[in-house]
């Protein structure tokens, strides 16, 4: 796991992407704060700008700093939940407008993978994680599932997990309306 956390953190300093596993599925990701990078993102799954993606941290206490307001409820729902949790915020800030849809909201998930903690510690800064795929395919739930295509348009593709052929799926999404109320969108 070292090799590829010290290889990730060179491709993300360099605004590279990343093929990697997360506490969910396989994703790409990048440095969620270089704009150049989001786009590359968008360009190698076929994605329409303005498309939803999220950002993972390495601890609650860092939602603060790409969130304006977090409701109560939604740290306790942090806190509580035993799988994989994204929460969608209202009022993003402090990332490029290209991460961001147009009504300025935000999915973070606190991630407890080891690798994905460990490389976003080291980093300092939160990643972009989307599912490996071209849009509109399948989400890979493990290596053996990924597209060659995004293999190939990756800069660097951890190899930690690639043996594993666990079928993961994606996290349970929550949206954080206006008025701080929580709406399940995945379960």
């Amino acid at each position: 796991m070292e090799i590829d956390i010290v290889n990730s953190l060179k491709v993300l300093i360099n605004g590279g992407v990343i093929l990697y596993p997360t506490d969910t599925i396989w994703g790409l990701g990048c440095d969620a704060t270089n704009a150049i990078a989001i786009d590359r993102i968008f360009k190698i799954k076929n994605r329409k700008d303005k498309e939803s993606m999220l950002i993972l941290l390495d601890r609650i206490e860092e939602v603060s700093k790409y969130v304006s307001e977090i409701p109560a409820e939604a740290i306790k729902l942090i806190g509580s939940s035993v799988s994989p949790t994204t929460i969608i915020y209202p009022s993003a800030q402090n990332l490029p407008q290209n991460l961001l849809p147009d009504d300025s909201s935000i999915g973070i998930r606190v991630t407890a993978d080891p690798f994905c903690s460990e490389l976003i510690r080291r980093f300092g800064r939160p990643l972009v994680s989307t599912s490996a795929n071209i849009s509109g395919s399948p989400n890979p739930g493990n290596f053996s599932e990924v597209e060659d295509d995004i293999i190939m348009e990756a800069d660097y593709v951890v190899r930690w997990r690639q043996n594993d052929y666990t079928r993961n799926v994606p996290s349970t999404i929550y949206k954080v309306d206006e008025q701080g109320e929580i709406i399940i969108i995945r379960k």
